[in-house]
C-alpha cells in the first residue's frame, strides 16, 4: 500500500534537490527522497565552492550572473577576488581565454607581473601574465544549503533520508518509488536530482541515460608559512593544473582534476596530493609546513558540460535537474527558479528572464543522437 500521493517526489536533496523543492513547494506537494543519512552527504558537503563568474565557460554565465543578486542579498557571498595566472609561453592562451568571456557580461582585467605579485608575492617570478576578476567571492555553502532544506520544509515539503530508491515504477497516472529499505511513495512526477547518480536514477525509470558522468576533484587543506594572508583572491592556472584560495589562516588547494569515477563516496587518492603539493611548491615561494586534510567529491557532467534541467522527451512525467558540474553551487538561485518554472509552465521572472530554457533541456541529446542517426 503506497503512503501519501504528492505532486513530485525530488531524488537527492543536496544542493540541486533542496533547491529546486524550496522552489517547488510552494505550488505543489512535494517529496525529498535522500539516499544518506543527512542531506548534503556528497557534493555539496565536499566544496569548496566559490561564486566566480568565468566557471564553467560561457554556457553557465547567464545562470551564474543571475544568481548573483541573490546570493548577495541573503549573505551568503563574502569578496574574494579570482586570478587566472600564466607564464609567458601562456600568454595567447590567457588572450583567448579574455576573448571567450568579452561580451558575456563578465567584469575582467589583464595584469602584468607588477599587480600579479602585487595580489600574491609568493607566486614565483615565471608567473608574469594574468586575468583579474574582481567579483569573484566565497560562498557560505552550508548556510545556503540549509537555507533551500528550511524554506522546502516551511513550504510543507517532506524529507525522507536513508530513503534510496530502488525502483521506479510508471502507471497512467503516476509514479511509484520503493526504496531499498522497503518504503513505498507515490507521484505524480519525478525530479531526478540525484548528482553522480542521475544516469543511474534514468535507468530505474526507463529514460535513455544521457551520459552524465561523475568526475573526482580532490581538495587539501594546507599549514603553510609565511601563513597565507586572509584577503589573498582565489588563484587558478590557466593551464588548469591547480587552483589554491585562503581558508581560516589556512590554504585550500585542489590540482583541478575531473577524473572519471563512478557513483560512490569519493575519496582522495595519495598520488593526487602529491601531485598537487608538488605543483604547489614549484609555483610558489610557500613552505608547506604539513597537510592538514585532504578529501574529494564527484562532479557530474552532461557530455556538453551544461546542466540538464526539464523534462524527459521520451518518458512522461520523468524530469530531469542534474548535470551540475562543479558550478552547481554558485547557480543554486536561478537554477532552481528556472528549474521550477519549466516544470510547472510558468513563466519567467526578473531572474531569469534572460537566460534561454532551452540551451539547458535534456531534449538536446535526443536531437543530437536523432540527427546522428540520419
Amino acid at each position: 500500500m503506497a503512503q501519501a500521493h504528492y505532486d513530485f517526489a525530488v531524488i537527492g536533496a543536496g544542493m540541486a534537490g533542496a533547491s529546486i523543492a524550496a522552489e517547488l513547494a510552494p505550488h505543489a506537494s512535494v517529496l525529498v527522497l535522500e539516499a544518506e543519512d543527512a542531506p548534503g552527504y556528497h557534493s555539496t558537503g565536499r566544496s569548496a565552492a566559490f561564486w566566480e563568474e568565468c566557471y564553467g565557460g560561457p554556457g553557465v554565465v547567464p545562470l551564474t550572473l543571475a544568481s548573483g543578486n541573490y546570493l548577495r542579498e541573503h549573505g551568503f557571498l563574502s569578496p574574494r577576488g579570482a586570478l587566472y595566472v600564466g607564464k609567458q609561453e601562456d600568454r595567447q592562451k590567457l588572450d583567448e581565454f579574455f576573448e571567450t568571456f568579452a561580451g558575456t557580461g563578465v567584469t575582467i582585467e589583464r595584469l602584468g607581473r607588477e599587480r600579479l605579485a602585487s595580489c600574491v608575492p609568493q607566486m614565483g617570478e615565471e608567473w608574469c601574465d594574468a586575468i583579474w576578476e574582481p567579483a569573484c567571492a566565497d560562498i557560505d555553502v552550508a548556510g545556503l544549503h540549509q537555507h533551500y532544506l528550511k524554506a522546502m520544509k516551511r513550504a510543507g515539503a517532506t524529507l525522507a533520508c536513508r530513503a534510496r530508491v530502488a525502483m521506479l515504477n510508471r502507471s497512467p497516472d503516476r509514479w511509484e518509488l520503493l526504496t531499498e529499505s522497503g518504503e513505498l511513495y507515490s507521484a505524480a512526477r519525478v525530479v531526478n536530482a540525484a548528482g553522480a547518480w542521475a544516469d543511474p536514477i534514468a535507468n530505474l525509470a526507463g529514460a535513455r541515460p544521457l551520459g552524465i558522468h561523475p568526475k573526482r576533484r580532490t581538495v587539501v587543506q594546507l599549514r603553510v608559512s609565511p601563513e597565507v594572508r586572509s584577503d589573498q583572491p582565489l588563484v587558478l592556472d590557466i593551464n588548469g593544473e591547480f587552483y589554491f584560495k585562503p581558508d581560516s589562516g589556512r590554504l585550500w588547494l585542489s590540482p583541478h582534476d575531473e577524473i572519471p569515477s563512478d557513483p560512490c563516496d569519493a575519496s582522495p587518492e595519495e598520488i593526487d596530493v602529491a601531485l598537487v603539493v608538488d605543483r604547489f611548491q614549484k609555483a610558489t615561494g610557500w613552505n608547506v609546513e604539513a597537510v592538514e586534510r585532504r578529501w574529494a567529491g564527484l562532479r557530474s557532467f552532461a557530455p556538453d558540460r551544461l546542466p540538464v534541467y526539464g523534462p524527459d522527451p521520451e518518458i512522461p512525467g520523468f524530469l530531469w535537474f542534474a548535470g551540475q558540474g562543479g558550478f552547481g553551487i554558485q547557480t543554486a538561485p536561478a537554477a532552481a527558479r528556472l528549474g521550477a518554472q519549466i516544470i510547472l509552465g510558468r513563466t519567467a521572472d526578473a531572474m531569469t528572464q534572460a537566460i534561454d530554457p532551452d540551451t539547458y533541456s535534456p531534449a538536446r541529446f535526443h536531437r543530437a543522437k536523432a540527427a546522428a542517426d540520419v
